[in-house]
């Protein structure tokens, strides 16, 4: 079963047992899917998906400490309830100690050996973790290795 044929029968799980909050952020998720699949003219894989869904994760964050920031709570709980919907789609998250063993692995692998190589090392890293790490942290991570 494709990432998509879940989401679609969930949201009809979500619709059968009125979870409205649920069927909310699925139609949201379907919607984005469907959006990127109308741009590119193309049918999105389970790994274009994920992006979609790494995309939809990064904004709800986003939103999160914005609210948080200008004190809107109640806010905040509603992008939280949908992060935690839209991770439950996302692969079983890397430790930071794995996610630290791949880095090292392909700086090693690659032959990286100061910042001018990070996205030789990005683009060979970011394959193998796809939709399992925060890019945002493996960028870092990547950074402060090759600063070393």
């Amino acid at each position: 079963m494709t990432l998509k044929d879940k989401l679609i029968q969930d949201m009809k799980v979500a619709m059968k047992s009125g979870d409205k909050e649920r069927l909310g952020v699925i139609r949201l998720i379907n919607a984005g899917i469907k959006q990127r699949e109308v741009d590119e003219r193309i049918l999105l894989d389970d790994t274009q998906v994920l992006s979609v869904l790494e995309k939809a994760l990064k904004q709800r964050r986003d939103s999160v400490s914005q609210f948080q920031a200008a004190g809107r709570t109640d806010l905040a709980d509603k992008e939280t309830f949908e992060i935690g919907v839209i991770q439950s789609y996302l692969p079983a998250q890397l430790s930071a100690e794995e996610v630290a063993a791949i880095v090292s692995a392909t700086i090693a692998e690659t032959g990286a050996t100061g910042p001018k190589d990070m996205g030789k090392v990005m683009g060979m890293v970011k394959p193998k973790v796809a939709g399992r790490t925060d890019m945002g942290k493996l960028s870092e991570l990547i950074k402060a290795r090759l600063n070393q």
